[in-house]
C-alpha cells in the first residue's frame, strides 16, 4: 500500500538521533566560538562563502569543463567556474589552474595520476620528518603504487638536507620529485632540488596545502617560479576558503593542461561539489583583495607567538632559524614517543584551546608523540595581533607549565575570544548587496 505523501512521521528514536546531530553541531560551533582554534590545517570561511556553500549548488552536477558538460542546466555554473579559473590563475600567477578537486589529497592523487604510472619511482619527505600521509605508502603514493624513496632530513633547519636530497634524486632518477610537508615551518630551497630533478628528467611536484595562502600572499616562497612544474594545495588552510583543493601548473603546454584536467575528471572526481567550487571562487575574489595583508599578518603573528612561547619557557623548535616563517609553530613537551604531546593537547582542550599532537623528529609513534603543531591562521582571521599572541602564550604557560586548573584558564580564554568574533580580510555586509538564496 502506497503511503500518502506527507503522512509519515518520524519515530521518536530517529527524530532524537537527528536532534542529537543538531545539538552536537551547535556544541562544536560553541567550542570554537568561545575557544581558540589553533589547528594548523583549519580555518574559517567568510559570511559570503558560508552562504554560497549553503546554496542549491550543493546537490548539482557539472561533470566536465565549462562549455563541455555531460549535463544540462550548467550555463550558470560555467560562468562561476570560468571566473574561478581566471581568478586562480591570477592569484597564484599560474598559466594553468583546475579548481574542481575536493581536497588537497585528491589534488595529490590527480597529480600523481597525471605524472606517473604504477611502479614508477618517486622521492618525498617521510611522514616521520613532517611529510603528509598522502606522500607515503599509506596514502596517495601507495594508492598509485609508486616506488618511494625519502629525502634525508636536516633536523636543525627543519627541511630536507639539500645536498642529500639532490644526491638521492640523481641516484634514484624518479619520475616525480615531490616537495612539501604537513609540518612546514620554512620555505624549501626548491631551486637546487628542481635543478637536480630536471637534470634527470624528473617532474617537480610541490604540495603547498598548508602554505598556499602564504604563497599566494607573497610572504613564503614562489614554487612555480622556483622550479615546480605542478603545485597542489588545499583551499581551507592558510588559503581561507571552503573545503577543497587546487591543481596548478607553471606549464604553458595545452597538452599537459589536458592531461592534468583529465586526471581530475574523470580521473578522481565525478561530481566535484559545486557549492564548494563556488565558495572557492568567492574566496579567491576576497583573497585577491585582502590576501596580501592576511598572509603577512599570519606570519607576523606566528613569529610573535613562537617568541612569546619561548619566553614563557617552552621548548620551541628551530630556534636557530627564528622558529618559523609560516603559520606553524612546533613545541616539544617531553621525550621521544612519550605521549607528552597528546597529554598537552588534551589539557589545552580542557582549557578551550584546540590544538593537535604531532610527531617531531625522532618520534616513531603517531598516537604518542612528544610535540604539538600550532597554527595562528584562524586567530589572525578574527583580528588577533601580536599583543594577543603574547596573551595566548601566557594561557598556554598557565595550563602546561604552571599546572593551573584548565577550567579556570578556560574562563579567560572565553573572555579573550569574546572580543574577536568578526571574520576579517573578506567582503562585509555593506559591500555585498544581497543573495538570491
Amino acid at each position: 500500500m502506497q503511503r500518502e505523501r506527507g503522512s509519515w512521521s518520524p519515530s521518536t528514536s530517529t527524530l532524537s538521533k537527528a536532534n542529537a546531530v543538531l545539538a552536537a553541531t551547535a556544541a562544536s560551533g560553541d567550542l570554537y566560538r568561545n575557544g581558540l582554534g589553533m589547528i594548523a590545517s583549519e580555518n574559517i570561511v567568510s559570511p559570503m562563502v558560508q552562504k554560497i556553500v549553503a546554496s542549491d549548488l550543493h546537490g548539482r552536477y557539472a561533470e566536465g569543463l565549462p562549455g563541455k558538460r555531460y549535463y544540462q542546466g550548467c550555463n550558470d555554473f560555467d560562468t562561476i567556474e570560468s571566473m574561478g579559473i581566471e581568478l586562480a590563475q591570477s592569484v597564484f600567477n599560474a598559466p594553468f589552474a583546475n579548481i574542481q578537486s575536493t581536497s588537497g589529497t585528491v589534488s595529490n592523487i590527480a597529480a600523481l595520476k597525471a605524472l606517473a604510472k604504477p611502479g614508477d619511482k618517486i622521492t618525498a619527505v617521510s611522514t616521520a620528518d613532517g611529510g603528509h600521509i598522502s606522500h607515503a605508502r599509506m596514502g596517495a603514493v601507495g594508492l598509485r603504487d609508486l616506488d618511494l624513496s625519502t629525502y634525508p632530513w636536516d633536523e636543525e633547519r627543519m627541511e630536507p638536507d639539500i645536498d642529500g636530497a639532490c644526491a638521492l634524486i640523481r641516484e634514484v632518477q624518479p619520475e616525480v620529485s615531490l616537495i612539501g610537508q604537513s609540518v612546514f615551518l620554512f620555505p624549501t630551497p626548491l631551486r637546487e632540488i628542481a635543478d637536480a630533478a630536471h637534470e634527470v628528467g624528473s617532474t617537480v611536484m610541490y604540495d603547498g596545502a598548508h602554505v598556499l595562502g602564504l604563497i599566494a600572499g607573497g610572504v613564503f616562497q614562489d614554487p612555480l617560479r622556483e622550479g615546480a612544474d605542478v603545485m597542489t594545495g588545499s583551499s581551507h588552510k592558510t588559503f581561507p576558503g571552503p573545503q577543497g583543493g587546487f591543481l596548478l601548473s607553471s606549464s604553458e603546454d595545452p597538452k599537459f593542461h589536458r592531461k592534468l584536467n583529465t586526471a581530475v575528471f574523470p580521473g578522481v572526481c565525478s561530481s566535484y561539489h559545486l557549492h564548494h567550487v563556488a565558495g572557492k571562487v568567492v574566496a579567491l575574489a576576497e583573497f585577491e583583495e585582502y590576501g596580501g595583508a592576511y598572509a603577512a599578518d599570519i606570519v607576523r603573528n606566528s613569529q610573535a607567538f613562537a617568541s612569546a612561547l619561548a619566553a614563557e619557557g617552552f621548548d620551541v623548535l628551530a630556534e636557530s632559524r627564528g622558529y618559523t616563517a609560516s603559520h606553524q609553530v612546533l613545541t616539544r613537551h617531553g621525550t621521544t614517543d612519550s605521549g607528552a604531546g597528546a597529554k598537552a593537547a588534551q589539557l589545552l582542550e580542557d582549557a578551550g584551546i584546540i590544538t593537535n599532537m604531532n610527531m617531531l623528529p625522532g618520534d616513531t609513534k603517531a598516537m604518542t608523540p612528544s610535540g604539538l603543531r600550532l597554527g595562528v591562521q584562524e586567530l589572525t582571521r578574527v583580528g588577533m595581533g601580536v599583543l594577543e599572541m603574547q596573551e595566548v602564550a601566557q594561557l598556554y604557560a598557565r595550563v602546561l607549565l604552571h599546572s593551573e586548573e584548565p577550567s579556570n584558564v578556560k574562563k579567560d580564554v572565553s573572555n579573550l575570544k569574546s572580543n574577536f568574533q568578526t571574520i576579517r580580510y573578506c567582503f562585509n555586509d555593506e559591500q555585498v548587496t544581497g543573495y538570491p538564496f
